[in-house]
């Protein structure tokens, strides 16, 4: 199995965007958690936001990533 590091320079990326999908968010004003099928979960901080995705999936947006890759529409 090929291991990549987190800075490694990799030949051969192609630029691509995401598609326009709408996904609802709810920003939290309390610490919360998402539990997963698997039994673990993760952990939101105040100014988080809960996302539903387009599979009904809940997951966890950090508020500086929310910011610069989400609008409400």
């Amino acid at each position: 199995m090929k291991v990549f590091e987190v800075d490694e320079k990799v030949d051969g990326l192609v630029p691509c965007r995401k598609k326009p999908l709408v996904v609802r968010s709810k920003e939290m004003n309390e610490p919360f958690r998402v539990n997963s099928l698997e039994g673990d979960y993760a952990q939101g901080k105040v100014g988080d936001y809960l996302m539903c995705g387009i599979e009904g999936e809940l997951y966890i947006c950090d508020r500086n990533i929310y910011n610069k890759t989400y609008e409400q529409v």
